[in-house]
């Protein structure tokens, strides 16, 4: 059993924002995937689908950027998941250009609350796909909640394709050399 944890905030308010990216990618990997049905459970919506006859959990924590590990906790202790083999973050990453991924297996938050919650729960080792939205000109929490700018909208539409691409070969066990391989040099 997999779960694969996308990071955003809840509401229309943040929708579509650069924090939300977690949530647009999860979205994108429902359409590619036919995933349906969302509900809530661990304070977050999570959606399930059997992928290859191996259970795949989709969440949404609802509990806000910074306090994001208190769902991924009910959800991961719950089904006993082992967060090292079979935990996926997808986050938001200021230090990548929109467009781009980098897939890690362990580290630290970068400064990113929502990780910096998960590692207070779990520690550093666990998947995760960080997806660019660019450096700041102005205060980095109102960038984070904003919204793509027009000539960022077409870079962050392939990111999420390819994220999510990401996102399906984790599911599917894509040996995970290869697979980090793959789409760190995309």
């Amino acid at each position: 059993m997999k779960l694969i944890a996308g990071l955003g905030n809840p509401g229309e308010r943040y929708a579509k924002t650069r924090h939300n990216i977690g949530f647009c990618v999860l979205d994108r990997v429902f359409e590619k995937i036919g995933a349906a049905g969302e509900r809530e459970k661990f304070r977050g919506l999570l959606t399930e689908k059997i992928v290859e006859g191996e259970k795949v959990l989709f969440l949404k924590p609802q509990t806000f950027m910074n306090s994001s590990g208190d769902a991924v906790i009910e959800a991961l202790n719950f089904y006993k998941i082992d967060p090292a083999a079979d935990l996926l973050v997808i986050h938001d990453d200021l230090d990548l250009p929109p467009g781009k991924i980098r897939i890690r297996s362990h580290g630290g938050s970068g400064g990113h609350n929502g990780l910096k919650s998960i590692i207070s729960h779990i520690g550093e080792n666990f998947w995760r796909i960080k997806c660019g939205i660019g450096r700041p000109d102005m205060e980095t929490i109102d960038f984070v909640l904003g919204r793509f700018t027009e000539e960022e909208k077409q870079p962050v539409a392939d990111m999420l394709i390819l994220a999510a691409d990401a996102v399906v070969d984790f599911m599917e066990d894509m040996d995970r050399e290869r697979w980090v391989q793959k789409y760190n040099k995309k």
